[in-house]
């Protein structure tokens, strides 16, 4: 495996805490929501974890769709990472609901599918997270 992009970031204090990334480009506190007893009022790992995979998504679902002769340059993903408990642990389950305009649902979701194999979040997520993909 050759690394080709090594991302940086300190974080301090847990969800209540503070990050940084080395270059300086993010930089802020966390909160704990207010659903899981927190104050709420700023950003917090599920949201930054959504975030960042479906932006990994989208860009997947470019490549294979490029492949196929689909523009999917007005494609969006919803991601939205749940926090679970899970008897005496905590789980985490994502939900990505896909929108590619201009094709038929059939065919958006077998893309949306095939990007999801291929995309290194969603690999990374493979077997340990509960996923569900879903075109509209």
């Amino acid at each position: 495996m050759e690394k080709l992009y090594t991302a940086s970031v300190i974080a301090k204090g847990g969800r209540d805490g503070h990050i940084k990334s080395n270059d300086g480009i993010i930089e802020f506190d966390l909160r704990k929501p207010r659903e899981l007893g927190g104050q709420g009022g700023a950003t917090n790992p599920e949201q930054l974890f959504a975030a960042a995979w479906g932006a990994c998504y989208l860009g997947a679902l470019g490549s294979i769709a490029q492949h196929d002769g689909v523009d999917t340059s007005e494609a969006t993903v919803d991601v939205q990472v749940s926090f679970n408990k899970d008897g005496n642990s905590f789980v985490l389950s994502a939900d990505l609901d896909v929108h590619i305009p201009g094709i038929s649902t059939e065919e958006a979701q077998h893309l949306a599918e095939k990007a999801h194999r291929v995309c290194p979040y969603s690999k990374a997520t493979k077997g340990n997270i509960e996923t569900r993909v879903t075109a509209l």
